[in-house]
């Protein structure tokens, strides 16, 4: 252990580069800051320019022992604590990060190649906005009384599970952190994160930065791979509680090791997100709506991305035409430039997937793929991972692009002439995330958003995750709610029933 709890500075830092360094080959737990037990670090890549920019600590299941019985020593004492006490606590660690948001914004289009201007600074001041929510909701952990008998007085009360292994992707990292690590201290638990390997270090100084107001142990963070740090994470006999945002794929894994258990899990397993377009949508504001829904300034890494859209034939080649026009304006390059609108893709690996998805699209017999917006000229970043978004017209509903979620700058735009008929192509999917619709026509649209099989229907608009409105999938999009007071009470506490016969 360390002998300094804050290595990093008190004051924001907004030379991210340094403060990278600075965070380097550390995990946080109970309090303090700490090398892997194991001395392992692995590298942590701007991927922008594909330099190593830090390292992040290797934890494997000794880490994670240590983190689990920090929090479980700490979750007696902070579950003890009132609730609106605990709720101000969280409050407090809200304007702590206000007052870090630059420095936060920063950190993480540093790791991520996201944009600051367009999505780092975005994500960053959602963080605390989410904190200031659930902050405000410890009076809501209420309990209820029973009618059973005259002579029976019967109740409930909400208690918390325990300890919580929260699992997080790399796309939000910092949003997605707060998501589960808000509800679950308000209610009583005590967190332990595994930060995703190629977004370490935002996550990690704002665990830092809560750590200034809440008690030792009450939230930590750990890093590592997924077989060595995220496995006996959900497997730890402490843990009583698993939340995770990731692949399906890795979330069957997860709910299979926590079935063991037999304890409860959250997951948000990404989508293949259909927008639907009427011809008499607002069509200004619809090509407008399409950017936003597409995520094309998060190069498309994300899991509500528009990446079907439907349009109704005779505004389809205009729809076209205007969104690439549209998509060809914005500014690809430096992430940490202000004038620049795209950043980059996450990873080699994950760069390698999504030109994988391009080149089968171009290869198609009939397809048309639009490229769009430019790449970036500046020799420093030639070695960056920089994908121009692609519009693809001319596939049918067999396709891969239609089918498998891309996690990329690519969308498939069709023509729909029947309104069931663009219902059932909606709802072909194993994917039920999150859908928008586009129409003036109101009957229609709510029809359709009642009928529509996704866990978030919007229309005439398709705004990313906000705190107060429930957020999570049906089929293969995952189990369970986010972002709203029904997460908390749902699923990060249980409820007990009290009865005292009065006779």
């Amino acid at each position: 252990m360390l002998e300094t709890p804050h290595p990093t500075p008190s004051a924001p830092e907004l030379d991210c580069f340094a403060l990278a360094r600075q965070m380097s080959g550390l995990h946080f737990i109970g309090g303090r800051y700490m090398p892997a037990i194991g001395g392992k670090n692995f590298a942590v890549v701007n991927p922008a320019t594909g330099e190593q920019v830090a390292s992040a600590a290797e934890g494997d299941a000794a880490d994670v022992d240590a983190a689990v019985r920090d929090a479980a020593r700490a979750q007696k004492e902070w579950a003890k604590m009132p609730a609106r006490k605990r709720g101000a606590l969280v409050h407090q660690c809200a304007a702590v990060i206000r007052e870090h948001q630059e420095e936060l914004a920063r950190l993480i289009a540093l790791e991520t190649g996201k944009a600051l201007r367009t999505e780092s600074r975005v994500e960053a001041g959602t963080v605390a906005d989410i904190l200031e929510f659930f902050g405000g909701l410890g009076s809501e952990l209420k309990g209820e009384s029973v009618p059973f008998a005259p002579n029976v007085l019967s109740v409930t009360v909400r208690e918390p599970l325990g300890v919580v292994g929260a699992i997080i992707p790399w796309n939000v990292p910092m949003l997605l952190m707060a998501l589960k690590v808000a509800p679950a201290l308000v209610a009583g638990n005590t967190v332990v994160v595994k930060s995703a390997e190629e977004a370490p270090l935002a996550v990690l100084r704002i665990c830092e930065l809560m750590n200034r107001v809440l008690p030792a142990g009450a939230f930590n963070m750990v890093s590592g791979m997924g077989p060595e740090c995220g496995a006996p994470l959900v497997e730890h006999p402490l843990v009583r509680k698993v939340t995770f945002t990731g692949s399906v794929e890795t979330g069957k894994i997860v709910a299979k090791a926590a079935s063991q258990k037999l304890i409860p899990v959250t997951l948000e397993l990404g989508g293949k997100s259909p927008m639907i377009v009427f011809q008499d949508c607002d069509f200004a504001k619809t090509v407008a709506g399409a950017l936003t829904s597409m995520r094309f300034t998060r190069q498309g890494q994300s899991c509500t991305a528009a990446s079907r859209i439907y349009v109704e034939r005779p505004i389809f080649d205009a729809f076209v035409a205007e969104m690439k026009k549209a998509v060809d304006l914005m500014v690809m390059g430096d992430p940490l430039d202000e004038k620049t609108d795209i950043g980059t893709i996450i990873s080699e690996g994950q760069f390698e997937k999504v030109q994988g998805f391009i080149d089968e699209g171009k290869k198609t017999a009939g397809a048309t793929a639009h490229e769009c917006s430019a790449m970036p000229k500046d020799s420093a970043l030639k070695k960056g991972l920089f994908i121009r978004p692609v519009i693809f017209t001319g596939l049918d509903g067999s396709s891969r692009l239609v089918r498998e979620e891309i996690f990329g700058p690519v969308t498939v735009i069709q023509p729909f002439d029947d309104a069931e008929a663009v219902l059932a192509e909606a709802n072909d999917s194993e994917y039920g995330l999150a859908a928008s619709l586009w129409t003036n026509n109101l009957k229609v649209g709510l029809d359709l958003a009642h009928r529509l099989e996704a866990g978030l229907v919007q229309i005439n608009q398709n705004l990313v995750v906000q705190a107060n409105l429930s957020y999570g999938g049906v089929k293969s999009s995952g189990l369970g709610k986010e972002a709203s007071l029904e997460a908390m009470l749902e699923h990060f506490t249980h409820k007990k029933t009290i009865m005292v016969n009065m006779a």
